[in-house]
């Protein structure tokens, strides 16, 4: 980085420790000095930053109301989680990966015509302590289970940071059977953020008591509704260890989020207003919201969400959560028309598996590349990642995102023009037959969606980029 960059990155740092200080002391009074002191660092002239400028003045505007959404949520947090959590994370994510890491991703990828990644996810594991409904990791005998060692996840959150990535997301199979090493991890590179999606029964309260320690690792719990859907896909008695999960952690004070997928089968539980106000009530920060993905040979093609239930969440997200839910949500395919399409591939994300195997997506079981035969850098320099970058957006309409669920011909296309192959360890599955699952999901989506995005602005924006003959996504990348 350059002595000006660092310069820069310094001066951010201390403006957010100061501004988090004097918030933490007095809010509503000293909320105008710390608008302008943060202010002052983010740079103006073009139309990125002066779109971060209006954001940022807008999100300080609706934090002076008490009685707003984002103010309860922010109130939550003041009040309830360890204050120097609230600083690590700060400065773990607006400073090191935002300001520092975003800088840095941008002059690799112009360099070298790549995509970095802003967050990369590993499967520590393919182990797991439970045998999910539709998950493919429940397919994993003992004898096809993978692992990645300590050293090769330290490598790649070592290569990783080199290349600006500084969040790091742990699936599996279930992480938390890899909890030690997980924890390692944080006191190893404490500059960065780690997250987990975990089932939570392994949440023991040694490991509360640890991620306390290293102030550095916030998990997400996968929970599926109430007790009888939860227990319904994951097993009797597995609600039950997740709330009690949640009971150590809140305990301590320590920040924790929920993860959703919702399903055919639990749409109406997962979107019930008891259950949301459940998640409130447990102190859920925030949530992010999946859709089931048949991936695996003999998946439950039947949990597929009806184009009905997509539109449903799209819009309780929009139309009710946001403004009178105190949780950070995230709808994953719902929420393309806010980062331009598909996020996955490098352009904001990508998955290595318990194989060292360099996938798209944790839903996109290809690839072309490993970690242990290849840098990053490589890797992301791969055909298949190529790929990738030249075909995003998948679609026009940000609303369908996705290349499997919502283009499934797009996926095939791409696979078979790079020779990536299935990375499934106990039956690889051809690309064409998993396509042909989510095609009457496409179709129907396609139809669902095609309204809610003519009304959308971002389709006027991204209309007029089109006409300017710029990327349709310009305004986000």
């Amino acid at each position: 980085m350059a002595v000006m960059d660092k310069i820069k990155a310094n001066a951010i740092s201390v403006a957010v420790n100061k501004g988090f200080d004097m918030l933490m002391k007095d809010f509503d009074g000293n909320l105008p000095k710390v608008e302008g002191i943060i202010g002052k660092f983010v740079g103006q002239g073009d139309d990125v930053n002066d779109a971060q400028m209006r954001l940022f003045h807008m999100i300080i505007g609706e934090m002076k109301d008490p009685n707003n959404n984002w103010r309860r949520l922010v109130d939550h947090i003041r009040t309830d989680i360890d204050p120097e959590i609230i600083r690590t994370f700060l400065q773990n994510f607006f400073v090191n990966s935002v300001t520092i890491g975003g800088n840095i991703q941008r002059q690799v990828n112009e360099k070298e015509q790549c995509n970095c990644p802003w967050a990369i996810l590993m499967d520590p594991t393919t182990a797991c302590n439970l045998h999910c409904q539709g998950c493919w990791a429940a397919n994993y005998t003992d004898n096809k289970q993978k692992s990645l060692t300590y050293d090769e996840m330290n490598n790649v959150v070592k290569q990783g940071k080199e290349l600006g990535t500084y969040v790091y997301l742990f699936t599996g199979g279930e992480p938390l059977v890899r909890k030690h090493d997980l924890i390692r991890l944080c006191e190893e590179h404490p500059d960065c953020m780690f997250s987990a999606f975990t089932n939570g029964t392994l949440v023991d309260e040694q490991f509360a008591d640890d991620m306390l320690r290293v102030k550095n690792f916030i998990p997400a719990f996968s929970i599926e509704g109430f007790e009888e859907a939860t227990d319904a896909r994951r097993g009797q008695g597995t609600f039950k260890k997740v709330t009690h999960a949640m009971d150590l952690l809140r305990e301590r004070h320590l920040p924790f989020g929920a993860s959703l997928c919702y399903t055919s089968q639990n749409y109406d539980s997962i979107t019930s207003d008891e259950f949301i106000q459940f998640l409130v009530d447990e102190g859920v920060l925030f949530s992010w919201i999946f859709t089931f993905i048949p991936v695996g040979v003999g998946s439950p093609v039947e949990l597929l969400a009806s184009a009905d239930q997509r539109a449903g969440m799209y819009h309780k997200v929009r139309d009710d959560w946001r403004h009178n839910v105190p949780i950070f949500f995230a709808d994953f395919w719902n929420d393309g028309e806010y980062t331009g399409g598909c996020i996955a591939g490098g352009r904001r994300f990508l998955h290595i598996n318990a194989a060292g195997d360099v996938e798209p997506c944790g839903f996109i079981h290809y690839s072309d590349s490993n970690i242990r035969e290849k840098t990053l850098l490589e890797c992301y320099k791969s055909p298949l990642f190529e790929s990738y970058r030249a075909h995003q957006p998948f679609n026009t309409n940000m609303l369908r995102p996705c290349p499997l669920l919502d283009n499934p011909a797009m996926l095939a296309e791409i696979v078979h023009e790079t020779g990536a192959r299935s990375t499934d360890y106990t039956h690889p599955e051809n690309v064409d037959d998993l396509v042909k699952k989510t095609e009457k999901a496409a179709s129907d989506w396609a139809v669902e969606s095609e309204p809610l995005w003519e009304r959308s602005p971002k389709k006027r924006l991204s209309d007029r980029l089109v006409e300017e003959g710029k990327s349709p996504t310009a305004w986000v990348d």
